[in-house]
């Protein structure tokens, strides 16, 4: 009799502990909001500590009389042997060294020639998005900086998007709660907008919304982006979140979705992504090949170049990839996005697996589709150009960003952006993608590439550049000024009709003997603006 009423407390103990991890588990759930899904890692993860728990606490209870109560503890004991050896051999057997191919075979690469796939660049060089996160930051906060009902209670997520908004490259970020205590006093009105960042002009305006942000990264407890997507796929595993915008203005998060391709945790790769409204939460999941074309990031950089990574190493198989070597190629250490015909690409260099500081290739991979796109060329790769750039102007302490890749007369050419301590863009720089000395730098767009044009033609790397692109005219000058610009000297001539020429005064110390009322035999090349680049010049005489 008394093993029997011993009996029950324990069952009676052991329902209550069942009952008090489940509900220490549920707050966990909502903290934590793993997703529910065996190929998750995080999720075995989750689950096993709460099994641990109730496992230690049933199994150092005094209850060996009891059939039921140890039937439950080894049912439990056992489910975790089952559990921990699931996860060893689904990982074991997801490994590369068993699925080589199928890794390589999740992305397609299409090689292409870049001369007669990218057209010179010459007459856009002024609308190339240089723009990086860091500058965007600083632009964007600027803003927002003299509205102080917004900026005493709000900030600009760390994270802009890069989008094609109506044709052209734009930034994006939402705004977010300043800490717990802003989203409390305003979490009835929402966040109230975004921030556009044009990477062209480098200009920012406040966008606000006539309908509120309820769903945000920054909000709490129920006002999550991120629990309110848990609680409406709770077996979808996201990767990461993404703020755009449509055509219309109209915000949205894009929430791609992964799943393994290979065996239960191998090749992660996007299956689709839920598109939400985050100012209604309203949530629709679309398959990767029908999700609407106004979206531009599903990809992340880091997904994608890691897809081209397996390709380029494990092509030739896993043995391959690590003995020999024969042909694996991966991407380098970075990566940036351009806007190319209305899609959001990512750019990286490709190298030999061996590092040797240079590419042999690059690689475009569309952030919506996936398409990867590989150019062969053999060149500089990206960190060692943005030092040679930052070598031209070591005097005035400027760092490089991450440059694009554009063609100026059928010469592969990085072109980047030279920024001071606050993350301002002060001067541009052109380096020779094959030639990582040919170096030119400028304070607007224009001057870079003029000064770079004339090193391909003095390197003898392009022939025949000037004749055809410049102007000759006689003319009289007007005016002469000199003025300095981020540290160094131009002049500015004027003539009678208004024309301005422009040029580095270090180029041409013989400028300082122009003098208003001479004749000019001038070579220039023609600018929209009538600032035109100063070629070289002869005095007619009076």
């Amino acid at each position: 009799m008394n093993g029997l009423v011993k009996g029950r407390v324990d069952i009676r103990k052991t329902l209550i502990s069942l009952v008090l991890i489940g509900i220490v588990e549920f707050i966990a759930f909502y903290m934590f909001i793993p997703a529910i899904n065996i190929s998750s890692i995080g999720f075995w993860f989750f689950q096993g500590v709460f099994v641990l728990l109730f496992f230690l606490t049933t199994f150092t209870a005094k209850s060996n009389d009891v059939l039921g109560y140890n039937i439950l503890t080894k049912i439990v004991g056992i489910a975790m042997v089952v559990a921990v050896v699931l996860v060893i051999v689904g990982s074991f057997f997801s490994a590369k060294i068993f699925n080589a191919s199928k890794y390589a075979s999740l992305i397609e690469v299409e090689e292409r020639e870049f001369a007669a796939d990218t057209p010179s660049a010459e007459k856009t060089v002024n609308d190339i998005a240089l723009m990086d996160t860091a500058s965007a930051k600083v632009v964007g906060q600027r803003a927002i900086g003299s509205l102080s009902d917004v900026i005493s209670q709000y900030e600009i997520i760390k994270s802009y998007s890069t989008i094609d908004y109506d044709g052209q490259p734009m930034k994006v970020a939402s705004l977010g709660y300043a800490g717990f205590f802003k989203w409390f006093n305003n979490r009835d009105k929402g966040v109230p907008g975004f921030v556009f960042v044009d990477p062209v002009k480098f200009e920012a305006r406040y966008q606000k919304l006539d309908k509120a942000i309820k769903y945000s990264p920054s909000g709490y407890f129920n006002d999550n982006l991120y629990r309110h997507l848990r609680f409406k796929y709770p077996t979808y595993i996201f990767e990461g979140y993404y703020f755009e915008v449509d055509n219309e203005g109209n915000p949205y998060y894009i929430c791609p979705v992964i799943k393994p391709r290979v065996g239960l945790f191998g090749a992660f790769d996007v299956k689709g992504a839920v598109i939400c409204d985050p100012c209604t939460g309203d949530c629709k999941y679309y398959k990767v090949g029908d999700i609407p074309n106004w979206v531009d990031r599903v990809y992340d950089g880091d997904l994608a170049t890691r897809k081209y990574n397996w390709y380029g190493t494990l092509k030739g198989g896993f043995i391959n990839s690590i003995i020999g070597q024969k042909g694996c190629k991966m991407s380098t250490d970075d990566y940036g996005y351009k806007v190319i015909d209305g899609d959001v690409w990512v750019y990286t260099g490709v190298t030999s697996v061996i590092g040797d500081q240079s590419n042999v290739g690059f690689v475009l991979i569309n952030a919506r589709t996936c398409q990867a796109i590989y150019y062969t060329i053999a060149g500089a790769e990206e960190y060692s150009a943005m030092d040679a750039a930052e070598g031209q102007v070591q005097n005035l302490g400027y760092k490089a960003a991450f440059p694009s890749l554009i063609n100026i007369d059928g010469e592969p050419t990085y072109f980047m952006v030279l920024k001071d301590k606050s993350k301002l863009v002060k001067m541009y720089a052109m380096v020779n993608y094959k030639k990582y000395s040919i170096v030119a730098t400028g304070t607007t767009q224009k001057d870079a590439l003029s000064n770079y044009k004339k090193l391909l033609k003095t390197n003898g790397i392009v022939k025949g550049i000037s004749e055809d692109m410049y102007k000759t005219k006689q003319t009289e000058v007007a005016s002469i000024r000199y003025i300095d610009l981020s540290g160094d000297t131009y002049c500015y001539i004027t003539d009678g009709e208004g024309s301005v020429y422009k040029q580095l005064f270090a180029e041409n110390e013989s400028l300082i003997f122009i003098k208003e009322g001479d004749m000019l035999n001038v070579t220039y090349e023609e600018s929209e603006d009538r600032i035109n680049q100063l070629i070289s010049y002869d005095k007619i005489n009076n």
